[in-house]
């Protein structure tokens, strides 16, 4: 079935074979930061956005992104680089290989949600599996960057 969608901002019209996921397409499509980690829809590590919401794209039938945006980690480069830092001055990016669908929920938590309490911070991220810490680290980079933010630092 053929498409038409938005990815990272560019128009973009495909051939979707049947039952094909939004993960195999996009992965199809270059986007190797999108991940498959357990192939549950458990892990987070596929998480992308869907019109601006995240989603587990591991999910999501890629013909349903029909006249849609979609946006993966390529496409918030500056912004995922600027949370990066915070998680490598915290320890929070150890193997690295969580962190594509972790900064996507924190991004789009930090676009929806003004100032986040911790309780907040752990239900929007309920969802983003990592095996190598025990997520200590990576609260105390999510608070350091939303302070740094509120405190109107200059985020790439």
């Amino acid at each position: 079935m053929e498409i038409e969608y938005v990815l990272n901002g560019a128009k973009c019209k495909d051939n979707i074979p049947e039952g094909s996921t939004l993960l195999e397409h996009l992965r199809d499509k270059g986007c190797f930061s999108v991940k498959c980690g357990c192939e549950t829809s458990n892990c987070g590590l596929c998480t992308v956005w869907l019109d601006r919401r995240p989603v587990l794209s591991c999910s999501v039938p890629a013909m349903r992104i029909e006249g849609r945006e979609v946006i993966t980690l390529e496409g918030l480069q500056a912004q995922a680089a600027g949370f990066g830092k915070f998680m490598a001055r915290q320890g929070a990016d150890q193997c690295g290989f969580c962190n594509p669908g972790f900064i996507m929920n924190v991004l789009a938590m930090v676009e929806e949600l003004d100032d986040p309490d911790e309780q907040q911070i752990n239900e929007y991220l309920a969802g983003n599996l990592c095996r190598c810490t025990g997520y200590v680290s990576h609260m105390r980079a999510i608070k350091a960057f939303i302070a740094a933010r509120q405190a109107g630092e200059e985020m790439p």
